[in-house]
């Protein structure tokens, strides 16, 4: 079998969720994200996905094993450390449909499929009628301690895509790092793209 992209709504992606968590971890545990995974969060969290209505889950498949995913849906049924920087800003969080993460093994990378996870969510914000799409990003010192030498950041792939940095946009999401004995809140911006 080929590699396919394919885009599914709320639960018709359960059958996928152990892959997508194994997944999510592993990518996760690189820089700058550093998430010491946790198998019950990630059930979780994929279930709020699964019950918005309006989300999407956009897989790469190969040979039927699960190499990379995407989500998103409506701002307005995220968390309030999503919708709390757009509302103090006097922006609606139902104008804008939120993107939850692009992970992707390292093997898979610079083939495109980053870009066709843009375009999916971005056809699903269209779909709902939504005019802005947005995700957040976690900030890391320049000079952290597990900051690869030849670590390149995303801003220009996203700028490309067309998201413009708003770094006024903040929150913070509370994690466990690798080696970290507790969780702790991580700084987050966003970057939005009216549609």
């Amino acid at each position: 079998m080929a590699l396919t992209i394919k885009s599914f709504s709320g639960s018709d992606a359960s059958p996928f969720f152990d892959d997508l968590a194994r997944l999510r971890i592993t990518v996760f545990r690189d820089f700058p994200y550093l998430y010491e995974g946790d198998a019950d969060y990630e059930r979780t969290y994929l279930s709020t996905y699964a019950k918005s209505q309006g989300s999407v889950f956009v897989l790469a498949i190969d040979d039927g094993k699960v190499v990379g995913a995407s989500t998103g849906m409506p701002m307005a049924a995220e968390t309030e450390e999503v919708k709390a920087p757009f509302l103090a800003d006097g922006r609606d969080p139902s104008d804008y449909f939120y993107f939850g993460e692009s992970v992707l093994l390292p093997v898979y990378r610079g083939r495109g499929i980053g870009v066709a996870f843009f375009e999916k969510r971005e056809a699903q914000a269209r779909r709902l009628g939504l005019p802005h799409t947005t995700f957040c990003a976690v900030e890391r010192p320049t000079d952290h301690p597990r900051r690869p030498a030849d670590y390149v950041p995303l801003n220009a792939f996203w700028e490309k895509r067309g998201y413009t940095h708003h770094p006024e946009l903040r929150t913070h999401f509370v994690w466990r790092d690798l080696d970290d004995i507790g969780e702790s809140p991580k700084p987050l911006s966003f970057w939005i793209r009216t549609l």
